[in-house]
C-alpha cells in the first residue's frame, strides 16, 4: 500500500464553530476514494484544506510525504494536486479547446526568461497539444470549437474534468461531479471517472449521489460534523448502523 494523501488530525475552526474537527484518513495511490456525509458534515472545508485554501488550524495535510497545509492552491496545483468544483468554473464564451488550454498553465507561472528566449512560445505549443490530448481522452475533441456555454450539463461537467487533467495531476479532487445528471450522464461519467483513474490518477471525490460513490470508491470515509464517523469499504459502509442513523437523521440522499 502508497499512501498518495494522508489527512493527520486536520481541524478548521471558523471563530466558534469548528468545521473539521481533528479528522484523519489517507487515500491510497491509484484508488477512488470517497468522502461522503450528511448536509453539513464539513467535507467542502476539507476539500478546502486539502487543495491548500483554508490553513489548518491545527494538524497536518500530508502529500507525496510532503506537508501541504496553506500552502495555497497554485502551489498545490504545481505539486499535481487539482481540484474541480461542485459549480462550473469553466469560461462559458472560450471554446472547449481554450478552456482546456487555461487548464495546462494551472500549475505553470509565466517567466521574463521564457518570453525573452522563446521558452513560452514552447510551452504555448505544448499546451495545445496537451489541451487536444485530454479532449480526446474525455471524448470532446470534435468539439473543441465549440463554445462551453453550448455543451449540455454532463459535457460541461466532463469539460470540467478535462481541464483539471490537463494541469497532469496525480491527485484528482472531484466536487460533486454528477449533480444534476441523469442517469445516463450519471452512467458516461462513471465510466469516465474509471477511464481518468486507470490513466494513474488517483481521485478523492465528494458525491451525494450514493448509486455512484457505492459503484465507484475502493474506501469510502464517512464523516458527521466535522468527524471521522466511519471508514471502509462500500459494503461495510453500506451496512454500517453509524451511517445509516446519520443518513437518516440527515437526509438519505445528503452528501
Amino acid at each position: 500500500m502508497t499512501l498518495l494523501l494522508d489527512v493527520r488530525a486536520a481541524t478548521m475552526r471558523f471563530g466558534g464553530l469548528t468545521a473539521v474537527d481533528n479528522l484523519s484518513f489517507s487515500v491510497e495511490a491509484g484508488s477512488i476514494h470517497g468522502l461522503i456525509g450528511p448536509n453539513g458534515a464539513g467535507k467542502t472545508t476539507s476539500f478546502n484544506l486539502i487543495s491548500g485554501f483554508y490553513t489548518p488550524t491545527s494538524g497536518e495535510i500530508i502529500y507525496r510525504g510532503e506537508n501541504i497545509a496553506g500552502i495555497g492552491t497554485h502551489r498545490t496545483a504545481a505539486k499535481g494536486l487539482v481540484r474541480t468544483f461542485q459549480h462550473s468554473t469553466l469560461f462559458q464564451e472560450f471554446t472547449l479547446l481554450e478552456n482546456a488550454v487555461v487548464g495546462c498553465h494551472l500549475n505553470l507561472r509565466p517567466s521574463l526568461a521564457g518570453a525573452i528566449f522563446g521558452n513560452d512560445r514552447r510551452r504555448r505549443r505544448a499546451a495545445r497539444e496537451r489541451a487536444e490530448e485530454v479532449l480526446e481522452f474525455f471524448g470532446l475533441a470534435e468539439r473543441r470549437h465549440e463554445l462551453a456555454s453550448e455543451l449540455a450539463h454532463g459535457h460541461q461537467r466532463a469539460l470540467g474534468m478535462a481541464v483539471a487533467m490537463a494541469a497532469n495531476p496525480t491527485l484528482m479532487l472531484l466536487d460533486e461531479p454528477f449533480t444534476g445528471m441523469n442517469p445516463e450522464e450519471t452512467k458516461r461519467m462513471m465510466e469516465l471517472t474509471f477511464k481518468l483513474r486507470d490513466s494513474g490518477v488517483t481521485i478523492l471525490i465528494v458525491e451525494h449521489d450514493m448509486h455512484a460513490i457505492m459503484g465507484l470508491c475502493d474506501r469510502i470515509t464517512v464523516m458527521s460534523f466535522g468527524r471521522l464517523l466511519a471508514e471502509g469499504v462500500p459494503q461495510e459502509i453500506r451496512e454500517n448502523p453509524k451511517v445509516i442513523e446519520a443518513y437518516l437523521g440527515g437526509g438519505a440522499h445528503a452528501a
